[in-house]
């Protein structure tokens, strides 16, 4: 059997498998032990959320039909990125290949976090009211056009093998969705994790109102990062119960938890408080 042919035919069902399978768990994982009471009605904002993820799908579908898989196929037809030119063993490769590239994905959060422009864009995701697994995919489409382009150069750069692309989309997704979850680890279990997988209350400290706490905890899958670069923080300062969520200045449902609303947020306001490189932070009314 081609492997490569049979992940190039099967890749989307292998993704979609993986999405709607981790979505489901930890949907009815929120709702038999929830670690925070929700503010809005999960209802409306699970319908917007959702629908927000439908029209990103169709827009990617309809940019990139070939999406990353397909560019890692071709830069390995041609010989293109750094592990084919060196013909790398292929265990090496897809190890390499899916830290890297997780390492690529910690990077872009922070960039989107330092330049207003791209902050513009993120913010979308920071605004949710309420922070479950729905939140975990709710990004705007034209910061999920920026997070591809972003992902093609990487595999062009790097030529990882196809299944470690696979590999880490499938990664991404899980993960997002399993730590913007509204649960709680056992303590224990949470502290061993954090060696090395981002756990819903490490990253839940990144959607808090405050400044400081917003600016941490980047990373998506590996801890490494946050550590190695000094982004980490351990809990938020008024606790997990205690802690508000989301942006000081968008505080109202049809801005922050209506699709229309959401697709204008990048197009609406000044940004300043939350952006790395402004330093004259405050913790007051803007965004």
């Amino acid at each position: 059997m081609n492997w490569n042919n049979w992940i190039l035919s099967h890749e989307v069902g292998v993704r979609l498998a993986f999405f709607f399978g981790i979505f489901v768990v930890m949907a009815i994982w929120e709702v038999l032990l929830p670690c925070r009471p929700l503010s809005v009605p999960k209802g409306v904002r699970w319908a917007n959320n959702l629908g927000l993820v439908v029209l990103n799908s169709v827009v990617l579908r309809l940019l990139f039909p070939a999406a990353a898989v397909g560019v890692a196929a071709v830069t390995q037809r041609h010989g293109w990125g750094l592990f084919n030119y060196y013909d790398a063993p292929v265990g090496m490769a897809l190890v390499l290949s899916v830290v890297v590239m997780d390492l690529v994905i910690y990077l872009q959060h922070v960039m989107v976090h330092a330049v207003p422009l791209f902050w513009r864009l993120h913010r979308v995701h920071h605004a949710d009211l309420d922070y479950d697994v729905t939140t975990g995919a709710r990004f705007h489409p034209l910061e999920i056009i920026l997070s591809m382009l972003i992902k093609f150069a990487t595999i062009l750069l790097l030529g990882p093998p196809l299944v470690a692309v696979v590999i880490f989309e499938v990664l991404l997704n899980a993960t997002a969705m399993f730590n913007h979850s509204n649960v709680r680890l056992p303590t224990g279990l949470d502290r061993m994790l954090r060696w090395f997988l981002v756990t819903p209350d490490m990253h839940r400290v990144h959607h808090s109102v405050e400044d400081d706490e917003t600016n941490s905890n980047f990373g998506f899958n590996l801890t490494w990062w946050d550590r190695l670069f000094g982004t980490y923080r351990d809990r938020p300062r008024g606790g997990h119960l205690g802690m508000t969520i989301g942006i000081h200045k968008y505080r109202e449902q049809k801005l922050v938890n209506r699709l229309p609303g959401m697709l204008a947020l990048p197009f609406v306001a000044p940004v300043s408080g939350y952006v790395i490189n402004r330093r004259a932070w405050r913790n007051d009314d803007e965004a």
